[in-house]
């Protein structure tokens, strides 16, 4: 017994090319010229083959790789019995002869339905058709020598599969548009890594995204009385004002509101089961721009706590968020998230909802308005406020009423309540 290394072989103008398809595992036993693994460029697929026999005893390779001439695909164990199996081969046949089915079309199909065989022989024209309509090549009959499948074969399983009521094609991932020409075709380029946080919050973000049927309300909420309040605090003690962000006072205005529309509170994990999860917790989420990216951390229990301590727990969770310090657990396990945009600039916008809450509130600059009350204009502050939410569980009517509540909370008189 040796090990032998079967290595990518020279692929012509193939290089750096994706694998799309392993078509083998560790502990198989493989023939000379049997395909291994599959590679694709912009221009084909193509199929590269093993040229030795034997037992895998390390496979090196996985789907999404980047190969080149000269990479390590697997590692064989060569067999010195791999003629042991050539005498049985007239007995095999025969057998064979012995259960041959009289209705070959309905033995086909049963083959199709319940095979769920090893790793099936194709054309990379073959695997591209499958992977187009969905179909797990694998449980594909090939109808072609030693079992090869060929498209005849793909469209024969579908159409057996569609009379037989039963599921076949699997969710086709969205694929990667590829770009004709290489940006440096243009001019001079850099290449560098994304953030880690940015990469890990991706995936979130995409399944929000396409998961969630989002909406989003925008509406000015007057802070006029609020402002007043809050530039007006100082320590009693001091005399020195006391400085706490506004976003303390939307905290606790959006808490008050979660509290009268507790739909708003809650989280979907599967739509299908018909549940939903309300939360009787109120730990609300925030934003935190850092150099490596948007992090959410929670205000745990912001329903008991004053606003300087609201206020005081901002800075310290926003300055764990920038150094990297923050507990993972942390960003999970929140009611609703408010993303700020106020101390950057701009109005109204569509944020991403945390999945899996049901709503985000993204809160822009506030600005002094002319606005006509009671017959006459009066300066007033104004903050844009824009709600997105989970249409399959909050309609629009609700979320203007929500939006509604929250202006009354963020408005005159009730700034008050809340330093209480």
């Amino acid at each position: 017994m040796s090990d032998i290394e079967i290595k990518v072989p020279n692929i012509g103008d193939f290089k750096d090319v994706e694998v799309i398809e392993v078509l083998v595992k560790k502990g198989q036993s493989i023939k000379k010229n049997d395909p291994l693994i599959t590679i694709e460029s912009d221009k084909s697929s193509v199929e590269i083959p093993s040229s030795f026999e034997g037992k895998i005893s390390n496979l090196n390779i996985k789907v999404g790789d980047k190969v080149s001439e000269g990479d390590l695909i697997l590692t064989l164990e060569k067999s010195s019995q791999i003629n042991q199996k050539v005498e049985q081969k007239p007995i095999i046949e025969k057998e064979f002869k012995k259960i041959e089915v009289i209705k070959p079309e309905v033995q086909q199909e049963t083959k199709v339905l319940n095979n769920v065989s090893n790793i099936s022989s194709a054309s990379p024209k073959a695997r591209k058709f499958a992977r187009e309509l969905g179909v797990d090549i694998n449980k594909v009959l090939g109808s072609e020598r030693d079992g090869r499948v060929v498209e005849e074969d793909i469209k024969k399983f579908v159409a057996l599969r569609s009379n037989n009521n039963t599921e076949v094609v699997e969710e086709k991932k969205p694929s990667k548009i590829k770009n004709e020409f290489e940006h440096s075709d243009f001019g001079q380029i850099e290449i560098k890594d994304i953030p880690r946080v940015k990469k890990l919050s991706s995936k979130y973000l995409t399944n929000s995204w396409t998961t969630i049927p989002h909406v989003t309300n925008h509406d000015e909420a007057d802070i006029t009385e609020m402002e007043n309040f809050r530039n007006s605090l100082t320590d009693i003690y001091t005399g020195e004002k006391i400085k706490i962000t506004p976003l303390a006072f939307i905290v606790k205005a959006l808490v008050a509101s979660l509290k009268k529309f507790p739909s708003f509170n809650s989280s979907i994990d599967e739509i299908e089961t018909g549940k939903m999860t309300m939360k009787k917790y109120y730990h609300i989420g925030i934003a935190v721009d850092t150099p490596n990216g948007l992090m959410v951390p929670k205000i745990r229990n912001a329903n008991n706590k004053k606003i300087s301590h609201i206020s005081r727990e901002l800075r310290e969770v926003s300055e764990l968020c920038r150094n990297l310090k923050i507990d993972k657990k942390e960003l999970f396990g929140g009611s609703m998230t408010i993303t700020s945009l106020g101390g950057i600039g701009g109005s109204f916008f569509t944020p991403i909802i945390n999945y899996p809450e049901v709503a985000i509130l993204g809160v822009g600059r506030s600005e002094k308005k002319q606005i006509y009350i009671n017959g006459k204009f009066q300066t007033r502050t104004m903050l844009p406020i824009s709600l997105s939410y989970d249409h399959r569980i909050i309609d629009g009517a609700e979320a203007a009423r929500f939006n509604n509540d929250l202006k009354e909370n963020l408005g005159k008189n009730f700034a008050y309540k809340l330093a209480v």
